[in-house]
């Protein structure tokens, strides 16, 4: 699987984490991220990654999304918004029919949202969805919706089937943060150090979480839970079905981390020693990947770490097959879809 980062230096750093080769019958799963490329891609700080497969892309506020494919580390140009604007969100959609990303979906700081068609990447439509910047923005598992949230304490639904705005919502209050579950019943806003728990049929408010400090990223898990981290310095595993904090990874980095991935999951498919694999990144300029199942029992140690020297603003990754620890010789399970029915518009 593959890695990127973005920093305020305005570098792109990919990575690849791999086994790492050990003859001892330890059953320690050991691995190690080796680095891809380094360079750097934007002329301004990059705000924002996303990751789908081998398609790689990066966001900044210097008005362009720079594309790469992470399976030959190389780039592969820029795109440019229809009216020149700071990136603030990326997102692929694929199809789960499909193992390359469909379409790449652009937020920017001028209330825009941008379709682009991935194959070959060229833009189909820009929507105005928010009356000022976009802080956010999520695709629904079924691909024909977005949520997004922005600096006009809005709520925006965009019809990605037809190309419109289908639903708009004054929040009263700011939110930095948009996610649906892998289901797609639930989404989860953020304000500040506050998570609000929805249901994605009508947007009810099913429960409110809250940390100790402000929430600067988040990434669901499987079964309802949402891993969050930010100022506090740790990694928090959210029950959003219960409102209950699962277990926390406490001090994961030496400042506040900007970027968490869920890298593998255990979803009931595969082995029992699969490990449920997260990775999180710092403005400290260290990225970590953590074996989760270690924080319930005491502090874990990272399973592997990359010291980049730099303020990293963003971390996005692919999803992969469950490693087996080094002791079993079976193959991996494949990854599970989730499979979704339609969703009505707003």
């Amino acid at each position: 699987m593959s890695l990127i980062a973005g920093s305020y230096e305005k570098f792109i750093w990919g990575y690849k984490l791999k086994p790492l080769k050990n003859s001892s019958s330890s059953s320690t799963l050991t691995l190690t991220l080796t680095q891809l490329f380094s360079y750097p891609s934007h002329l301004a700080p990059i705000t924002t990654v996303a990751v789908a497969g081998t398609a790689g892309a990066s966001g900044s506020s210097d008005d362009t999304i720079h594309l790469y494919d992470l399976s030959s580390s190389a780039s592969l140009g820029a795109l440019h918004l229809q009216d020149s604007s700071s990136v603030t969100s990326l997102a692929f959609y694929t199809p789960p029919n499909l193992s390359v990303p469909r379409n790449l979906f652009a937020a920017s700081a001028d209330g825009f949202v941008s379709i682009f068609d991935a194959d070959p990447f060229v833009l189909l439509k820009s929507v105005k969805a928010h009356k000022k910047g976009v802080n956010d923005l999520a695709i629904h598992p079924s691909g024909k919706l977005a949520l997004s949230v922005g600096r006009d304490e809005c709520l925006a639904m965009v019809n990605l089937v037809r190309g419109r705005r289908s639903f708009y919502h004054k929040l009263g209050k700011e939110a930095s943060l948009i996610k649906f579950d892998f289901s797609g019943d639930k989404f989860f806003m953020v304000t500040e150090e506050k998570i609000g728990v929805h249901q994605a049929e009508d947007a009810k408010l099913l429960c409110e979480l809250e940390g100790n400090k402000r929430i600067l990223c988040a990434a669901p898990g499987e079964n309802g839970v949402l891993l969050t981290g930010g100022e506090d310095r740790s990694i928090t595993a959210w029950d959003t079905n219960s409102g209950k904090v699962s277990y926390c990874i406490g001090d994961a980095h030496s400042a506040r981390v900007k970027g968490v991935v869920v890298l593998s999951k255990n979803d009931g498919g595969g082995d029992a020693d699969d490990p449920y694999l997260v990775a999180s990144a710092s403005s400290d300029g260290v990225i970590r990947v953590w074996d989760v199942r270690m924080a319930v029992k005491e502090k874990p140690i990272p399973l592997a770490e990359a010291k980049t020297n730099s303020r990293l603003t963003c971390l996005a990754g692919s999803s992969i097959k469950s490693f087996k620890l080094p002791h079993t010789g079976n193959n991996a399970p494949q990854e599970k879809k989730n499979k979704n029915g339609d969703t009505e518009d707003s």
